[in-house]
């Protein structure tokens, strides 16, 4: 693939973020007076969030507290909780070697605080633009963020690829007319990702500069 920018989500892609989950789940299920599920049950509740799907079959009190609780939680505990996943600091290096680099996350946060985080991982400089869900009327699936992004960059969108490990990533560059690259390092399984047919499905982002021209 040959590509001027390459547009990367976070959560799933860059860091491992299930620990950060976990812990959100635990205190807001704890807010609302219910048990904690098993892990795995947990880890849906960001895949359906994400997606804007039901999940009260695993979480049946109050929903807005739940979701206040558990929004909350998560936004203040990424920094300490989040770790970067294995080689990920090389792999961008390589990559902005070869293209410019866009950061799109669905994180509601302001984009000061996303840039802080990615500067404790040593990441941020190799970042041309960072757009988070506050910087969109429409966040992924819909392609307004990476329409930004290439504007930003100033590159054409028929040379530009997005890379994520979510269902919304590869909506999200097919409606933007970008080639698609599903990763499985995050919280989708690959039959998930396969039903929305990618350009390209990898084990994780580290293999991806074997594709890159």
């Amino acid at each position: 693939m040959r590509a001027k920018g390459i547009f990367l989500d976070l959560d799933g892609t860059i860091v491992d973020s299930k620990e950060a989950y976990l812990e959100a789940a635990r205190v807001a299920f704890r807010v609302v007076g219910l048990e904690p599920p098993e892990p795995k049950a947990a880890l849906e509740i960001p895949k359906r969030l994400e997606q804007g799907l039901l999940i009260s079959d695993i979480m049946n009190g109050d929903r807005q507290r739940f979701l206040d609780a558990y929004l909350t939680t998560y936004y203040s505990i990424t920094e300490a909780k989040t770790k970067l996943l294995p080689d990920i600091s090389a792999t961008l290096r390589y990559l902005s070697g070869k293209a410019k680099l866009a950061l799109i996350t669905m994180r509601h946060v302001p984009k000061e605080a996303l840039i802080k985080e990615l500067d404790c991982f040593g990441i941020a400089d190799y970042f041309t633009h960072v757009v988070t869900a506050m910087d969109t009327l429409k966040p992924k699936p819909a392609p307004e963020a990476l329409i930004k992004c290439v504007d930003a960059l100033d590159v054409d969108i028929c040379d530009c690829l997005i890379a994520g490990d979510s269902v919304n990533d590869v909506r999200a560059g097919k409606a933007a007319g970008v080639r698609t690259v599903a990763v499985l390092s995050g919280l989708f399984h690959c039959d998930e990702l396969v039903k929305e047919s990618p350009d390209l499905i990898i084990p994780d982002l580290t293999k991806l500069p074997q594709f890159i021209e």
